[in-house]
């Protein structure tokens, strides 16, 4: 049996594990109080950070309180910048919200995904988030989404849905671990190796064990090479088995133990971010396109097509080998005329070409001058590898390179077979913008 800590008295110690969780516990019973005193008016729609990219595939509303803790609020103001950044280049539109009152039938109608970035929803609303999965919704959940210490409070959730139960204990201070990735034929872990590096985060015990339900597919887990885990001796965990990522086969959701940045809470200055790891990036992409039915860029190749020309990006010869030019060539169907998009950081991707994944669009001697040609290279995590797809509407996008700042280009708005792609700066003209297909 899992202790009711929200029970204890406080003032605890500020050094004790439970502090941290009672006040958790207590402040969350205000605010519900609080909110419950709110009319759904006085509750605004938050402002996203970035476009939404147009004739999006599909549409994610994210619900969060922004009011607990100086590491969750920092996430929620991470997640508002990279998810409408992400959902240019992947055809997904973003939207967050501190009005839970949306999550309702006609609030959620048009959506196809929702996220709880950092609290499950009050209990006038917990009706209709089970319509909406057992309907057929996508759902992602971060890291407090789960907390809890009465899961019979709302047993269809805690117990049933994420089948995770109570909360039991914590790891501290935040850490980046290696996670081992269970289930790599999973739509979310197309493409990733068998074990990444997280992003920094707290992370959570829970009172059920996931293996033994055989609704839960846990997609990722501690990887025992990287504990101890925390830097607190007294919540440390020194071994053990610990799910990070998975999800329920009757349902479309994701659940993923992350979303609690590194703060100084002196200052309430942020020390790591949770979209600082690219494989844990491309796990949410694939997941978030999975769960929208959109593409999956770990696994859908697609020709890009110059907007001035008509004719695709392709490897010269259908070669891999380094140094293989990139060219335009008359689309022909070919896997020389292939590639994929998959995230990198920030809002950046690799390209892809499918004859060789590794080998990616490359600006030739990492050079930042205009005319530099472009060419296939084996990919190692160099700026000069790596592009920002900026959405110009109408399925159009130019793509800027990370280390120079310059579009890719074909060069004098040819029309010809076997021009050699090259960076130049950024002009807005259709020899610059390109399409998917």
């Amino acid at each position: 049996m899992v202790e009711d800590v929200s029970a204890a008295p406080l003032p605890l110690p500020l050094s004790s594990p439970r502090y941290r969780i009672v006040a958790k516990r207590l402040v969350r019973r205000a605010l519900a109080a609080t909110i419950a005193l709110l009319t759904a008016t006085a509750l605004g729609v938050a402002g996203h950070g970035g476009p939404a990219a147009a004739a999006a595939n599909f549409k994610v509303l994210a619900f969060y309180n922004g009011t607990w803790d100086a590491a969750h609020i920092d996430f929620d103001k991470e997640a508002k910048e990279w998810f409408p950044q992400a959902g240019a280049q992947y055809g997904f539109s973003w939207e967050a919200t501190t009005d839970w009152s949306r999550l309702s039938a006609s609030g959620l109608a048009g959506y196809q995904v929702i996220m709880f970035l950092d609290d499950a929803p009050p209990a006038d609303r917990r009706a209709a988030f089970q319509q909406y999965v057992q309907n057929g919704g996508g759902f992602l959940g971060f890291h407090v989404s789960a907390f809890t210490t009465s899961a019979n409070d709302w047993s269809w959730y805690y117990n049933t849905f994420l089948g995770s139960g109570n909360f039991v204990s914590n790891t501290w201070g935040p850490t980046a671990e290696t996670l081992k990735i269970e289930d790599r034929n999973h739509p979310s872990t197309a493409g990733l190796p068998a074990t990444i590096p997280s992003s920094v985060s707290e992370w959570y015990s829970w009172s059920r064990d996931l293996r033994q339900n055989p609704d839960i597919d846990i997609l990722a887990s501690l990887d025992p090479s990287t504990f101890p885990v925390g830097t607190d001796p007294n919540q440390q965990w020194t071994g053990g088995y610990y799910p990070i990522m998975w999800t329920n086969k009757n349902y479309r959701m994701l659940y993923a133990n992350f979303g609690h940045n590194g703060m100084n809470y002196d200052t309430n200055t942020r020390t790591s971010s949770t979209f600082a790891s690219a494989q844990q990036n491309q796990w949410l992409i694939n997941g978030l396109l999975w769960l929208g039915g959109g593409q999956n860029p770990a696994t859908d190749w697609h020709a890009l097509v110059s907007k001035s020309s008509g004719k695709c990006v392709d490897a010269k010869a259908a070669a891999t080998a380094n140094g293989t030019t990139i060219q335009q060539y008359t689309c022909n169907g070919t896997t020389a005329q292939q590639f994929q998009q998959v995230a990198t950081t920030g809002a950046y991707v690799r390209v892809n070409n499918r004859n060789n994944s590794s080998q990616v669009l490359d600006v030739t001697d990492v050079s930042t001058a205009d005319n530099a040609k472009i060419q296939l290279w084996a990919y190692g995590g160099g700026l000069n590898q790596q592009w920002q797809p900026v959405d110009e509407g109408g399925g159009y996008y130019h793509l800027v390179n990370r280390n120079s700042g310059k579009c890719l280009d074909v060069p004098g708005a040819s029309t010809a077979d076997g021009v050699q792609l090259v960076q130049y700066t950024c002009n807005g003209t259709g020899a610059q913008s390109f399409t998917w297909r």
